[in-house]
């Protein structure tokens, strides 16, 4: 075989390896589907922010359509992580993306009649909020019912993370031109015709199905149970602070980005769009770099580099003065946030016991977005006080300081891991190098 033809297959083989979870049939169909609907989804964001910073020029609104939003996972996830464990996780999908549709379609036509008032947007994100505090446990919980090999899940939860972060690459560029040229109603009406994409790669599927144990205890106790499991374990709960600290003072600067864009750069929806397009891409590589691990050794000490790095590009963006500067920044923003979630993700789906998966990766939905309603709240009214970029930058610090917290802890956590993942036997690998899994 000639040299040429010995690095062609080498290339095909890595790529073989990169995307690995797109051999199962369920998870490519699932995989094209929400890419697709992703786009949509981010059009929707771009322009719900957009459009209330126009109609209203106020951070602190800005903070609580955010806050709206999300309240309803904070509260609901925990509860939905119960349901997730006794229902059926495919059907809840399918509902949950039409009811989606739904609201996409209903910000569509009021935009569009051009009668769309706050209040309406408010009261359509906590509809919207509602649906995700059942919708991100369940995707959460179902990558495993779609990925027949349990050691390529950690590949396709980081397929996910590259599968979102490419939707957020391309959303926010596309919601930039739609909003100067025709408006944010479009965004709207096209985020709801993405939602056909998914829903229709979810009833192709076929799948096995899957074994529910029959619950006679009560919901409440159900949650009860899920809540000390997930808190009673130290590397759980270690992850899932660091994950909710970093979702209360750092995301929120997705929210204040309008008025980065346009008040201290002086730009328009296009220089908004650019800006949340290169966290995409950073939050892109992010993924991929996580996708071409070949295993979990090491996301201890990831997680706290990516929260670190994630905290000093807030600082830098606060500091910041120019697009082109910004830009960087955001490129390295995106990296160190979708880095330390994808690896806490991957984690967390790694040790956790079958039968409480749905409700850990409920508290996992309730740090990751839960939190964030909170942080919008405060950004908007604390930016409307001292400013956005000290608000960001004020961010940024509180994550380098969880990020040294959860670093300390790491040597009693990989003393915890260690027969976890022995006992389990998940894969030789991991079994034979657990020391190094948390470090």
């Amino acid at each position: 075989m000639s040299q040429p033809e010995a690095q062609r297959q080498d290339e095909v083989k890595r790529l073989e390896f990169l995307f690995r979870a797109l051999r199962y049939r369920n998870y490519r169909l699932y995989f094209g589907g929400q890419s697709i609907s992703l786009i949509g989804t981010w059009l929707t964001r771009v322009a719900t922010s957009w459009l209330v910073y126009r109609l209203t020029d106020s951070a602190l609104l800005l903070g609580m359509v955010g806050f709206a939003g999300q309240i309803p996972t904070f509260l609901l996830a925990p509860l939905a992580g119960v349901l997730v464990d006794r229902w059926d996780r495919h059907r809840i999908l399918v509902i949950t993306q039409t009811l989606s549709m739904s609201q996409s379609l209903m910000l569509a036509i009021l935009a569009l009649m051009h009668v769309i008032a706050v209040w309406h947007i408010i009261v359509l994100s906590i509809f919207q909020g509602i649906i995700n505090a059942f919708d991100t446990p369940a995707r959460q919980a179902f990558v495993v019912d779609m990925v027949e090999q349990r050691d390529d899940v950690a590949n396709a939860i980081a397929m996910n993370s590259s599968m979102f972060n490419a939707a957020r690459l391309l959303g926010p560029s596309l919601a930039g031109v739609l909003i100067a040229t025709v408006g944010e109603g479009i965004c709207f009406l096209l985020d709801g015709i993405s939602y056909l994409a998914v829903i229709a790669s979810l009833w192709a599927m076929k799948l096995t199905p899957r074994k529910i144990e029959s619950q006679r205890t009560r919901v409440l106790e159900g949650l009860k149970e899920g809540f000390t499991y997930a808190f009673g374990f130290a590397p759980i709960k270690a992850i899932l602070m660091l994950i909710g600290l970093v979702s209360l003072m750092g995301m929120p600067y997705v929210v204040l980005m309008p008025v980065i864009a346009r008040d201290v750069l002086r730009g328009g929806p296009h220089t908004f769009g650019f800006l949340m397009a290169a966290s995409g891409v950073g939050a892109l590589a992010g993924a991929i770099y996580m996708a071409s691990r070949k295993s979990i050794r090491g996301l201890g000490s990831i997680m706290t580099l990516s929260a670190s790095l994630f905290g000093l590009g807030l600082i830098a963006l606060a500091l910041s003065r120019a697009v082109w500067l910004s830009l960087i920044v955001m490129f390295v923003t995106g990296f160190g946030m979708i880095v330390q979630m994808a690896a806490g993700n991957t984690v967390l789906q790694t040790i956790v016991e079958d039968d409480k998966r749905g409700r850990v990766m409920s508290f996992y939905t309730m740090a990751f977005l839960g939190m964030a309603p909170f942080g919008s709240l405060f950004a908007g009214g604390l930016a409307s006080q001292i400013g956005a970029p000290n608000t960001i930058l004020l961010g940024g610090v509180f994550c380098i300081f969880g990020s040294i917290l959860f670093a300390r802890k790491l040597p009693s956590l990989r003393e915890i891991v260690r027969p976890i993942y022995v006992r389990k036997g998940i894969i030789e690998e991991v079994a034979s190098g657990i020391q190094a899994a948390t470090q």
